[in-house]
């Protein structure tokens, strides 16, 4: 029985995710051809492939996408397994919606939750890691030819998931900023905390966020978090104070009988 062939791609965009992702599907046994983002050739991008990869700036995919003729043809039928033969033209752009490619008829997006390193490392980052996918089915074929772990997320929905992402990597990342800085300023090891941060994260996975919780705002020790704003300096402070409010957000349900507090956080009082 005759294997069938892959989908043929095309990606624009040379940056880190168009080259990660041209290198895990040409590894996987995909054809698959990278140009840049812009040029003489973006019109015709879609002709002759199955899928037209957008990985070009959040803000340059309705652009490029407009600019891209729908390609259409009874030699694409087979490959795609679509009904029409219509190229699918697909955007990796975790905020936008299929809207972005309206010219298309046939529209999907790819976004993979991961940071993708630059260099020849990051097609390895790209296989197993978890995918938001919407639209056409090809991009499933995507997801799968890279052992991803894929999910789908509704257009309506697309910006919360995107905010959902943003605060698990970068807003994270920032925290861990705040922790480098505070444990530099008494001589301790950032390493030191960022096992501990490890360590929190894991029981995160293992139980849940509101059964993790430790410290000082879920056993309701007002008076240590007060200790903490008073030595803070001014401008740790606010990023301290918004955080303990997300903990007492977490904890109220088990601590609300017990502390009899109103809407004022506890420690202000």
């Amino acid at each position: 029985m005759m294997k069938t062939p892959a989908p043929t791609v095309r990606v624009l965009g040379r940056g880190r995710m168009g080259t990660a992702l041209t290198g895990a599907l040409s590894a996987a046994g995909w054809s698959v051809e990278a140009l840049p983002g812009r040029g003489p050739h973006v019109p015709g991008a879609a002709q002759g492939v199955s899928l037209l990869v957008l990985c070009v700036p959040d803000s340059a995919v309705a652009e490029v996408a407009a600019a891209v003729r729908p390609a259409s043809g009874a030699a694409l039928r087979t490959e795609t397994g679509g009904g029409t033969g219509a190229s699918v033209v697909a955007h990796t752009a975790g905020a936008l919606t299929l809207e972005a490619l309206a010219p298309h008829e046939r529209r999907a997006s790819l976004h993979p939750l991961v940071s993708v390193p630059a260099g020849p490392d990051g097609g390895a980052a790209l296989r197993g890691a978890w995918m938001a996918l919407a639209g056409d089915a090809l991009i499933g074929s995507v997801a799968a030819a890279l052992d991803g772990q894929a999910f789908r997320v509704a257009d309506s929905d697309r910006v919360t998931y995107h905010a959902a992402a943003a605060v698990a990597a970068n807003n994270l990342v920032a925290l861990m900023g705040q922790v480098e800085r505070l444990a530099a300023s008494v001589g301790v090891p950032a390493e030191a905390m960022f096992e501990l941060a490890a360590g929190a994260l894991d029981q995160v996975r293992r139980r849940g966020a509101a059964t993790a919780l430790t410290g000082p705002v879920a056993r309701g020790d007002w008076a240590t978090v007060a200790a903490h704003l008073e030595v803070l300096p001014s401008d740790e402070r606010a990023a301290y104070e918004a955080l303990a409010l997300q903990a007492l957000r977490l904890a109220w349900p088990t601590l609300h009988a017990a502390t009899n507090q109103g809407s004022a956080p506890p420690w202000r009082s």
